[in-house]
């Protein structure tokens, strides 16, 4: 009860503190600027950028340079891309020839992104066609509502499933899901999954060329059954 307390207590106070910060400085800043350069209008207080350190998200941050990386070193000539993220998109079209599939297209439009309006369930590719594929932290989405797909318990099997369908032999696939010791539904938010029932069931015509997994802030080289974490996989298809 005490903590919650603290917290709500903290929860009001540090918007409060910022601002009385912000004033003390404007003030300060017209004190050095002088009558002439002082400050009167075109205030934009940005309250919460002043921090000890710069704030980044780990899963996204360090998945993508991971995935960024592999791929950079295959050097495939084109690449499809399903759903990942908009920034590491958008690196990785300036590095290869991109199409990128999604059920939502960008509210902002980059030439050298290929976009595909599509579902990955139901993807617009012929069988066994596609050599080079990516889609971080998207499957464990699937069939949970959460970004307007539709109902679906079995969406991301049937997710893998396709990917597979579109996959020549020998193409590299690049993906990211989250990890624990037993497949758990978080609904409507994501899934996790053991990591025995996605490479001995749904891909077991894969072989793993590379493996890291994310906890907390680090990304790792080794599993840790007892924590919740996120795989990072680079794996090809069997021939």
């Amino acid at each position: 009860m005490r903590k919650t307390i603290r917290k709500l207590i903290w929860h009001f106070y540090k918007p409060l503190k910022k601002k009385i910060i912000f004033k003390r400085e404007f003030k300060a800043y017209n004190l050095l600027a002088g009558e002439n350069k002082a400050l009167k209008k075109n205030i934009y207080p940005c309250l919460f950028d002043s921090t000890i350190q710069t704030e980044i998200e780990p899963i996204y941050f360090l998945q993508d340079a991971w995935a960024f990386e592999r791929i950079f070193k295959m050097k495939p000539e084109k690449h499809i891309d399903i759903g990942s993220g908009h920034k590491f998109v958008s690196l990785l079209s300036k590095i290869t020839c991109l199409t990128m599939v999604d059920i939502r297209p960008f509210s902002v439009i980059l030439d050298s992104i290929n976009f595909l309006k599509g579902d990955i369930l139901n993807l617009p590719f012929e069988n066994e066609s596609i050599y080079s594929l990516s889609s971080l932290c998207v499957i464990e989405h699937i069939g949970l509502g959460r970004y307007g797909d539709k109902l679906n318990p079995d969406g991301s099997e049937m997710a893998f499933h396709e990917i597979n369908r579109v996959l020549k032999p020998g193409a590299d696939f690049y993906f990211s899901v989250p990890i624990e010791d037993k497949n758990t539904i978080y609904f409507n938010a994501h899934r996790s999954f053991n990591e025995s029932y996605i490479f001995n069931g749904l891909l077991s015509n894969f072989r793993i060329l590379d493996k890291k997994y994310i906890y907390d802030h680090s990304l790792v080289d080794e599993i840790n059954p007892l924590k919740f974490g996120i795989g990072c996989y680079h794996i090809r298809k069997k021939n």
